[in-house]
């Protein structure tokens, strides 16, 4: 098998991150085309027995934060409102729970919503998370567990996303 094929075994994953980092199908193609093409140009430094998968998210990770640099975007900005655009299922209650849980995903801070989408969407162990951000398991540990009380919050309506808790309305009756 070349290196080639060797890379080919894994686009439909590395198309499944960008597209969950990204959230447009166009932008996440570009991203990785970008990483195979920096894939076959660099493939020499790859050691044999390396982890290629870690790797090619590592390099598809590296090329989206320069493009968002050059974009000057950090993080998708509420004002965007992606979430808006993507398409939901025909299944309208699967299709609003789905709107849901992707406004709370781009809600998230960025560094929580890679180590979700590592961990949660690619599968990915904590070692071989930790070998893709560059950080110690431990703050995939912590980074995680983060994202995942944060997105319960997003989801049950207690977090507004301005660092303020939503509070519901109650109803108070006088009494006669």
């Amino acid at each position: 098998m070349s290196f080639g094929d060797d890379i080919a075994v894994w686009l439909p994953q590395l198309r499944r991150y960008a597209r969950a980092l990204t959230g447009d199908a166009a932008w996440a193609d570009d991203l990785v085309q970008d990483t195979v093409e920096r894939a076959i140009g660099q493939g020499s430094r790859l050691r044999e027995r390396s982890n290629m998968r870690a790797w090619l998210l590592t390099v598809l990770r590296h090329l989206y934060i320069d493009q968002l640099r050059r974009r000057r975007e950090i993080a998708v900005d509420e004002d965007d409102q992606l979430w808006q655009r993507l398409v939901a299922p025909s299944s309208e209650i699967d299709g609003l729970l789905l709107r849901d849980v992707q406004r709370a995903l781009y809600r998230l801070p960025v560094e929580q919503r890679e180590v979700l989408l590592l961990i949660v969407l690619e599968a990915l162990s904590y070692q071989e998370a930790a070998a893709v951000l560059g950080v110690p398991p431990g703050t995939v540990m912590s980074r995680l567990s983060r994202a995942r009380e944060h997105l319960r919050a997003l989801l049950a309506g207690g977090d507004r996303g301005d660092g303020q808790r939503h509070v519901p309305l109650r109803v108070v009756r006088s009494k006669p």
